[in-house]
C-alpha cells in the first residue's frame, strides 16, 4: 500500500538509499563540473565510470583487496582523462562527437573484458558501513547520514572541497578563465592546454571513482553496462546545479531519491507498474533539463577549442 511508504522505518530507509544512492552521481558530476568549467564538455563520463567500474571490481575480486581495486580505478581513469585531453586539447576534436566516441570505448572495452576474464556475474564484499560515534546517535537523522560507507562519505567531502578550489584558490580562478576567455588567460600567462589537461584528467579520475563506488562499495557486483546511463544523468547535473557544486549535490541528491523511491516501490508491491516505476529518475532528467537549461549560462568558452595565436 502507498500508506507504507509514510512509516518512520521506510522513510529512513528511502532517505537513507538515497544518500548512499547519490555517490556515484557526485563523483562523477563535480569531476565533470571541473572539466566544463575550464570550457570542455566530455560526453565520455559513462564509458569511464564502465572502465572504472570494471577495473575496481575485477582487481578487488582476483587480490581481495578493495583500495587496490580503487587505486587501479583511479589509474585507469587518468588514463582515460589523459587521452581524451590529449583528443581534444592537441587534436582539437569536436568534444561532442569525441565524448561519444570514449563512451563507446568504455561500453566495449567493459564488455570485452568482463566477458574474457569473467564470463559470469560474481560478487565481493565491499567497502563496509562504518559508523561516525555519537552522530550516529542522532534520532532519525544518524541513521541516514553517518551510517554509510567510506565511498560514501569521500564523495560528500569531496563538494565543499570542490567549491572552495574553485572559488578560493588561483587554480580555481585559472580554471574558470580559461573557461570563460582563454584567450585572455592565455594572454595573461595562463596556460589554457595545462589546465584543460588537468581537469580534464580530474574528470576522467572522478568519474572512475563513481564507477567503482557502483562496483564495491554500493552494488558489490559488476555486469555489462551496469551504468544504465547515469553518466549522461552526471552530465546533466552540472547544467542543473549550475556549474555549482552544491547546486550539483542539490541535484544528485533529488535524483538519487527519486531512484530510491522507484525501489522502495517495488520491494513494497505498491500497484505500479514497474517500468514506468524505473523510468522515473529518467523522466525527472528530462523535466529538470527543460526547466533549467535556459535560465542557467555555461562558461563561455565550453566546447569552443582553443587554437594560440602567433
Amino acid at each position: 500500500m502507498i500508506t507504507d511508504l509514510l512509516s518512520t522505518t521506510v522513510l529512513i530507509g528511502i532517505l537513507a538509499s538515497g544518500v548512499r544512492l547519490a555517490t556515484p552521481y557526485l563523483y562523477a558530476a563535480i569531476g565533470e563540473t571541473f572539466s566544463q568549467k575550464s570550457g570542455v564538455l566530455n560526453l565520455g563520463v559513462e564509458g569511464q565510470m564502465l572502465i572504472g567500474c570494471f577495473a575496481a571490481f575485477y582487481v578487488a575480486l582476483t587480490t581481495g583487496n578493495l583500495w587496490l581495486g580503487l587505486l587501479v580505478a583511479i589509474l585507469v581513469g587518468a588514463l582515460m582523462g589523459l587521452a581524451m585531453a590529449f583528443v581534444t586539447v592537441n587534436l582539437h576534436a569536436q568534444q561532442g562527437i569525441s565524448g561519444i566516441g570514449f563512451y563507446l570505448f568504455g561500453l566495449g572495452m567493459s564488455e570485452l573484458l568482463f566477458q574474457r576474464l569473467m564470463g559470469t556475474v560474481e560478487t565481493v564484499r565491499g567497502f563496509p558501513k562504518i559508523e561516525i560515534p555519537v552522530l550516529i546517535g542522532i534520532p532519525f537523522i544518524g541513521e541516514i547520514l553517518f551510517n554509510q560507507n567510506i565511498l560514501v562519505y569521500g564523495a560528500y567531502l569531496l563538494v565543499p572541497l570542490a567549491w572552495f578550489i574553485l572559488n578560493k584558490t588561483t587554480l580555481g580562478l585559472k580554471i574558470s578563465s580559461v573557461g570563460e576567455n582563454p584567450d585572455a588567460a592565455d594572454s595573461l600567462g595562463v596556460s589554457v592546454a595545462r589546465v584543460r589537461y588537468f581537469t580534464i584528467t580530474l574528470g576522467g579520475v572522478l568519474s572512475s571513482v563513481a564507477g567503482a563506488s557502483l562496483s564495491i562499495a554500493l552494488l558489490n557486483v559488476f555486469q555489462q553496462n551496469m551504468t544504465s546511463g547515469l553518466g549522461f544523468i552526471a552530465v546533466a547535473l552540472v547544467y542543473f546545479g549550475a556549474w555549482r557544486p552544491f547546486g550539483v549535490l542539490a541535484g544528485a541528491l533529488l535524483f538519487s531519491m527519486v531512484n530510491s523511491l522507484q525501489l522502495w516501490v517495488q520491494v513494497l508491491n505498491i500497484p505500479i507498474p514497474s517500468d514506468i516505476a524505473v523510468m522515473m529518475p529518467y523522466v525527472l532528467t528530462i523535466l529538470v533539463l527543460v526547466a533549467t537549461v535556459s535560465r542557467v549560462r555555461a562558461p563561455s568558452a565550453l566546447t569552443r577549442p582553443f587554437e594560440r595565436e602567433e
